[in-house]
This record gives structure tokens, C-alpha cells and sequence, in this order.
């Protein structure tokens, strides 16, 4: 894609001896929402951990907003599948924290204070801000996550497995509400997930990888779904269907994982010799 807000270009990562990425090229354009699916250890999280500045590839780079990622920064905000907020903080100072960080020279304490109010509210969670991280829900602590990550203005929210611990009713109530603030503010977004459903009722573009060592982009899907989306609406909907085929042919069929075949023939060489 030319002009593109965020781009991931050659990038190779090896942690020793261990090559774990290999020539990963991908542009995003502003506003996009794209997720990253692929088998357990292929490397979705190591790519997002590069972009967020977390990590430093072993070669290649990336550019946001035509800037090079060198080291962590507000720009891009994580959300992490732990909520990683702090226990002995409420909800509003969580968030505050996060704000104080940014904004401390450029807004007065009331703007700052009615930016904090306005993130919360707009993850419904204006009714908890008092309450401590130990008072509220899992599902809850997820919100104020990702209402502390929007609140930083970030230039791409990076997503890794937010949803992923929670459970199926919660999961998508949250899932719907990012849709519903993706839409509203056109934040650029980069998620991880390991659910097929998510990422084609989240996404503009599903980013699927190839299986490790030295994994890679093994294929890159368009959805052409209209939004707003509704989940229900959605689960006769033949484009949609032919996307969740479409990842579901890719993982299991192409990119069909061995190492449970391994294990067992492993564990059968144990038997007879114990035997």
C-alpha cells in the first residue's frame, strides 16, 4: 500500500539461536483496523512487541507516521491481555496516571481531569472510577485498560489478546464496544488473537502467519464487510462465512500444526521403553 501509517518492513527477529521472524513486510493504512491470527509461537506477539518499541528486531525496522520506531512511546499505546493495572490505584488514577504522563505541560489539571472523565465514560466506566482494580470485574479491568490507552491519543492502539481471558458473554460485550470506539474515533489498530470469529468481526484486513521457526506473513485477507457490524446479522452472511473459511483453511490445512503428532509418537517411544 503507498502512503501507508504504519509500516513493518523486512523485519527478521532471532533470539539467539532461534530464528522466530523472517522478512515480515506489511503496511497499514490510517484508521485500519488489522488483527494477527496464527498458531502459538509463530511470532504475532514478537511482531506487535517490535512496532510497540518493546523490542528491537534483529534487522529491519518500522515506520509510524514517518517516523522510525527506535524505543516504547505514547504514540503507540499497548492494551496487554493482563489489564497490568495497578492494585493500589482506583480506576480514575489508573487512568490519570497514564494522562499526567502525557499531558502534565500541555493541559491545565481541569482539561486533564475532563479528558480522564471522557475516556471513562466512553468505555462505560464512569459509575466505577472510585472503585480499586480487587472491586471490579475482569471484563471491567479490561475497559480501563483500554480506556488508559486511548486516553494517551496514541497514533495506533496495539492490541494483544485483550480478550482472551475473559469470558465468551464478556468477550463480546468488550469486543463490541472497541468496534464501537474504533468507529467513532478512526484509531489505527493492530491486534493479536488466536480466535477466527474475532478477527473477521473486528477487522478491515486479517494478517494470517505461517508457523514457527523463522515464521512469516503467509497470507494477508481483505474482509469487505460494511460497518458498523453486527455480530448477529453477521452469522448468515456469506461474505463473512467465506472469510472465517478462508483463516480456518489457512491454519488447519496449510499451516496444520505437527507437534501434538510429535509429542505422541514421543511419548510412545517413552512406553515401550519403560515397558
Amino acid at each position: 500500500m503507498s502512503n501507508a501509517y504504519l509500516t513493518v518492513s523486512r523485519v527478521d527477529m532471532a533470539f539467539g539461536a532461534n530464528q522466530v521472524l523472517k522478512g515480515i513486510d506489511l503496511s497499514v493504512q490510517r484508521g485500519e483496523y488489522i488483527s494477527l491470527i496464527g498458531h502459538s509461537g509463530c511470532g504475532k506477539s514478537t511482531v506487535l512487541n517490535i512496532v510497540a518499541g518493546l523490542l528491537k528486531a534483529t534487522s529491519g525496522g518500522v515506520i509510524v507516521d514517518g517516523r522510525e520506531v527506535n524505543a516504547p512511546g505514547p504514540d503507540r499505546a499497548v492494551v496487554f491481555q493482563n489489564h497490568s493495572l495497578l492494585p493500589w490505584l482506583t480506576v480514575y488514577q489508573n487512568v490519570e496516571l497514564a494522562v499526567d504522563k502525557i499531558f502534565r505541560e500541555t493541559r491545565t489539571k481541569a482539561e486533564r481531569r475532563e479528558w480522564i472523565l471522557h475516556n471513562l465514560a466512553m468505555v462505560n466506566m464512569s459509575h466505577a472510577m472510585h472503585l480499586l482494580p480487587a472491586q471490579i470485574s475482569g471484563g471491567m479491568k479490561q475497559r480501563v485498560g483500554i480506556a488508559r490507552a486511548l486516553a494517551m491519543e496514541p497514533k495506533v492502539l496495539l492490541l494483544d489478546e485483550p480478550f482472551g481471558a475473559l469470558d465468551a458473554l464478556t468477550r463480546a460485550h468488550l469486543q463490541d464496544e472497541v468496534i464501537r470506539i474504533q468507529g467513532e474515533l478512526g484509531n489505527t489498530v493492530m491486534m493479536i488473537t488466536h480466535d477466527v470469529d474475532e478477527a473477521v468481526l473486528m477487522s478491515d484486513r486479517v494478517v494470517m502467519m505461517t508457523n514457527g521457526p523463522a515464521a512469516t506473513i503467509g497470507q494477508v485477507m481483505d474482509v469487505p464487510l460494511a460497518r458498523p457490524r453486527n455480530r448477529i446479522a453477521l452469522a448468515e452472511d456469506k461474505v463473512y462465512n467465506h472469510c472465517r473459511q478462508e483463516i480456518l483453511s489457512f491454519l488447519y490445512e496449510k499451516q496444520r500444526k505437527v507437534e501434538p503428532i510429535a509429542l505422541s509418537a514421543a511419548f510412545g517411544r517413552q512406553e515401550k521403553a519403560v515397558a
